[in-house]
């Protein structure tokens, strides 16, 4: 017997029948199965849309990369300390401005010996400058450093990195090196000077002390552990050759305290790092 329901609207009734419930349940469903298959294979789509962008983005990259024009093989690093130091009128020695300082050579290498105008370079930024390991201790800083003062804690206020900091280029036989500038052959490196100050800005040593040295030896003396003074700083390098071509690479460098053989605490720490870092055409 087929069944109905009657339901009462304004006056009226209204009836449906077993039947007709099922097949509006079937209707909802399919519509509902139907948006499902839709939205999946928009989905579908859109995906292969991205894949074959990427496909087509990266084989673009390795058709720009075949041929490595810049690279860093090396890195060398100069760790050290210093401080403004005096005597007391019991002989007791007074620090202050005590300061960890680590003076970085970055050597570019251009691949071919022979020089064209597209391993030679242009101009040459470094950008993006940022301590991703702050030292818990003192201001931490970066500078541009005048390669003839390297290994001392000789930097101008001048030369404070802020962001970024452009090395302008030349060819002539001598340059000054007072401001940022290469030379297009990568003969000299990019120097620069991590310094991190005011990690004492007044201490006196105890009174057995008989001897000091403006070195590493002072870190130990007053107290700072290497913990507290590890740091690491982040930057872009980007080269332009003389074809206005642009290549980049991104550094990580931890500032060395220590190497299998010594420590700043022993007085200087010097580490001639091998690296492998290659740039990146980026247009």
């Amino acid at each position: 017997m087929n069944r109905r329901q009657n339901v009462r609207s304004s006056g009226n009734t209204i009836s449906f029948s077993k039947s007709d419930i099922i097949l509006t349940i079937i209707l909802v469903i399919s519509i509902v199965i139907l948006a499902i298959l839709l939205l999946t294979f928009f989905k579908t789509m859109e995906a292969y849309r991205n894949s074959d962008k990427y496909v087509s983005s990266t084989f673009e990259f390795q058709k720009k990369n075949e041929e490595k024009v810049f690279s860093i093989d090396k890195i060398t690093y100069f760790s050290s300390c210093d401080a403004d130091i005096s005597t007391n009128s019991n002989s007791s020695f007074k620090i202050s401005n005590l300061s960890q300082f680590t003076d970085i050579a970055i050597f570019i290498n251009p691949i071919s010996k022979e020089f064209t105008a597209k391993n030679t370079l242009k101009k040459v930024t470094l950008s993006n400058i940022n301590f991703s390991l702050k030292p818990s201790i003192g201001t931490p800083n970066l500078y541009y450093k005048n390669i003839n003062d390297f290994s001392k804690l000789v930097v101008s206020k001048d030369n404070l990195i802020e962001d970024s900091i452009t090395f302008d280029t030349t060819s002539k036989n001598k340059i000054d090196y007072i401001k940022p500038i290469l030379y297009n052959n990568c003969a000299n490196p990019i120097s620069l000077s991590y310094v991190n100050s005011n990690l004492k800005k007044e201490y006196t040593l105890s009174d057995d002390v008989s001897d000091i040295s403006h070195n590493g030896s002072l870190l130990k003396k007053c107290g700072i552990t290497a913990n507290s003074i590890s740091a690491k700083v982040d930057f872009k390098i980007t080269i332009t050759n003389n074809l206005d071509e642009n290549y980049s690479c991104d550094l990580s460098l931890n500032i060395p305290l220590s190497t299998e053989k010594s420590t700043i605490y022993d007085g200087t720490l010097v580490l001639n790092d091998k690296v492998n870092y290659n740039f990146i055409k980026i247009d």
